[in-house]
This record gives C-alpha cells, structure tokens and sequence, in this order.
C-alpha cells in the first residue's frame, strides 16, 4: 500500500485510539466515584453509561456535519471536544459537572464511530479497505488495553481516579493537530463539494486508474439522485438498514460493554481482590490487542462472514461457560473464561462491524446509514451499561451471561442465513447488489 494512505489511515484510526480510552478508562474510577458522592445504584449506574448516552446523540447526528462540512473537519473537532471532556471530568466537583462532561465524550465517541470508518472506506483501494477499516478498530482496542494498563498503573492515591479520566487530553490534541495534514475524502469532494480536481489529486496516490474511480463515483451519485421522498428510510434501503441494525445489536447484546465497563467488577464478583481484578483486567486489553490484530490479517484473505462464525461460535462457548461457573459459584476460570469471550469479540465482531456498516450503503447515504448502525450499537451499548449493576444484584451474574448466549446463538443465525460477503467488492458494486432499484 501507498505510504501516505497508510499513514492518513492511521492518522484517522487514531480517533479510534481516543474512543477505545475514553470508553475503557472509567471502569478503574467507577467504584471510587461511587463512594466518592454516595450513589446508589441506579445514580451509578447513570454516571457510568452517561456517555454511552451521548454516543447515541453522537452517531445520530454525527454524520451531518460529515456531510456538510467534510470528514475532515468533523473528525478534527471530534479530536477537540475529546479534549475538553477528559479534562472537564477530571477535574469535576460533584456528579453533575462529572456527568456534563463525560457526556461530551460521550457525543465525540458517537461521532467519531460514525465519521472515522466512512473516512478510511472512502479513501481505501476494495482490496485492502477491510484492513484499513480495521485500524480504527486496533486503534479502539490499543485505546482499551492502555486504559487498562494506565488504571493499574495509576490505582492507589485518593485523587488517582482523576488522572485515569485526565490522561486522555494528551492523545485528543496529538490527533487534532495530525488532522491538520490529512486530505479530504475523493468520494465527498466529488459529490458533495463539487471539487473534482481536489479529488483526483487525492485518487491519484490512492487508485491505479484515477478516471475510472472517478467515472464509478460520478455514475453512482446518478443513479443515487435523491428525491424529497428519497431518503436513508426509503423501500431501496431496507436490506443495508436491517443489516446493519442486526449487527449492531448483536454487538451489544453479546455483553461486551458489560465487560469492558465492568471488568473489575466482575472480577471482584468472582473473589478476586481490587488489585488482582484490575491486573486481570489489563489482561482483557492484551488479550483484546492480540485478537484483533490476528483479525485485521484474516479479514481481507478470508472475509467477513469467516470471522463472525468464529467469533460467534466462541461467543456461545465462553458465555455459557461464565453462566455456568455462576450458577454454580466456581469463579476458579472465570478468568480465563472472559479472556476466552474477549478473544471471541476481537476477531469476530470486533474485526467486523466497523467495516461491514461503512461497506453496505451507498455513496450518497453512507454517513448516514453510518450513522444508523452506530446509533442502533450505542443505544444498546448505553442501556446495557446503565442496567447491568442493578441486574447483576437482582438476577445474578448466572442468568445474565445466559442471556448473552442465548443471544449470540440468534447472531449466528443472523450470519448463516442473512449476511452478505462483502470482501474485494467495490463500494459501487456492493450498491448494485444491496440497493433495490
């Protein structure tokens, strides 16, 4: 691959890096911000998934300013309220302040989720974009195990809770500033600015043959010509809608985000000390790295649908395991169990989802029905997050991660009867295939 397109990718897959650490770095301050302002349970169950919340608000609308503006721009000021929220929470007096601030990271994950992947698919050749996509999501997972190692790291003083939420204003200016000297998108310049020069120079470095590239994205905005009733919701659309609905609901509905909130938690439920769960803990982040990495090397020689049979079959396996040892209060795997769950979701859905919602829409409604996957994944991902502690005391970690499973035997299903392969395949040609004319 070319050297610039890898390192814009990069570039971009680094808001990726700031949504995995934002989202993975409170689970070390939870329980200390729980005593810290006396919540109970549901309180703290809000001040957790609160910016899970405003991820939903986030991927709703985060690919209007992607239209309008440009990716570039959108991701750049993602970067910036990235910034202003790390800092806004560490440095929060009360719950409210805390809340405020944590919800702003909360729009800049749900944008960012949006935004990031229509990038790196826009600029990517078909034959390595299922690898490129992925960055964002190594970039999600290394943002994860970094959180993980920071909070082991930072756990013991009073106010450490506050350095673990503070440490993300270092990598959200480092990607702004990166921002600055990556292009704009070939695909948004043609369509959306009316700049066709500004687009070949960038399909120049990214296509072997630059008239054709533009030829295909010309073509497809005709045949993509919106009416007034011609919208993201139209009869054409509803094979990619239902698609990407059921992914990202599936996503969510394996407990991933349980986990990945709740890890000490979880552990500490098993009979592990405070320090123990949180070394186990960064052991997810490992765990999570090297899955995904071994995902990102399959995804493009093997395909997509490949990936989530092994994800989805190691998902049924490891939950039912973890319902198994909690019903029958022997937690001496459970460990082992959840990293075996964490390997599962990294090559599986992990791998996948990112790159399979910014592949099946259209040119024309891409950031949006972008936007709809990530919508769909991040109000499960807040309901989940939100409830789990009260339902871990009222029903039992047995029963919940029974749910989990039965709920990825659904998604295997889901991959076997209904998903469409989409490796090698042309934005475009893929429009052909998904879109009812």
């Amino acid at each position: 691959m070319n050297n610039k397109l890898i390192l814009w990718s990069i570039t971009v897959g680094l808001g990726g890096f700031l949504f995995g650490l934002d989202t993975a770095v409170i689970s070390g301050a939870e329980q200390t911000i729980q005593k810290l302002w006396n919540l109970d349970e549901f309180t703290h169950g809000l001040a957790v998934a609160i910016a899970l919340y405003g991820t939903v608000i986030g991927a709703a609308f985060g690919g209007i300013p992607a239209d309008k503006f440009g990716r570039k721009q959108t991701l750049l000021w993602i970067g910036i309220l990235f910034f202003v929220s790390s800092v806004g929470a560490a440095l929060a007096n009360n719950e409210n302040v805390f809340m405020f601030f944590r919800l702003i990271g909360g729009l800049s994950i749900g944008a960012s989720s949006v935004v990031a992947p229509v990038y790196i698919s826009e600029i990517a050749p078909p034959k390595y974009r299922g690898r490129m996509v992925i960055s964002f999501q190594a970039n999600i997972v290394f943002g994860i195990l970094i959180a993980y190692v920071s909070n082991y790291l930072l756990a013991g003083g009073e106010d450490s809770w506050r350095w673990m939420l503070g440490i993300v204003a270092i990598p959200s200016i480092v990607f702004s500033i990166l921002m600055l000297f990556t292009p704009e998108t070939p695909r948004w310049l043609t369509l959306y600015k009316k700049d066709e020069a500004a687009a070949r120079e960038v399909l120049a470095i990214t296509e072997d043959n630059v008239e054709n590239a533009i030829n295909e994205i010309k073509n497809s905005a005709k045949s993509e010509k919106k009416t007034t009733s011609d919208n993201l919701f139209s009869k054409k659309y509803s094979l990619p809608l239902i698609l990407a609905f059921l992914f990202a609901f599936f996503n969510q509905l394996s407990g991933i985000n349980a986990v990945i909130y709740y890890a000490p938690r979880i552990f500490e439920m098993t009979g592990l000390g405070k320090d123990s769960a949180l070394l186990s803990t960064a052991g997810i982040g490992v765990v999570n790295m090297i899955f995904t990495i071994i995902g990102w090397w399959l995804i493009d020689r093997y395909g997509r649908k490949v990936l989530m049979y092994i994800g989805s079959i190691g998902y049924i396996v490891s939950l039912t395991l973890i319902a198994m040892a909690f019903f029958n209060e022997s937690y001496a795997n459970v460990p082992l169990f959840i990293f075996a769950f964490i390997a599962a979701h990294a090559i599986g859905q992990g791998s996948v989802i990112w790159v399979f919602i910014s592949e099946i829409f259209p040119n024309s409604i891409r950031a949006s029905g972008m936007a709809w996957g990530s919508l769909t994944h991040w109000v499960f991902a807040a309901l989940i997050a939100n409830f789990f502690p009260y339902f871990a005391k009222e029903i039992g970690g047995g029963m919940i991660f029974a749910i989990f499973a039965g709920m990825m035997v659904l998604q295997l299903l889901y991959v076997w009867f209904m998903m469409p392969e989409t490796k090698g395949i042309s934005l475009e040609d893929l429009q052909k295939k998904l879109v009812r004319e």
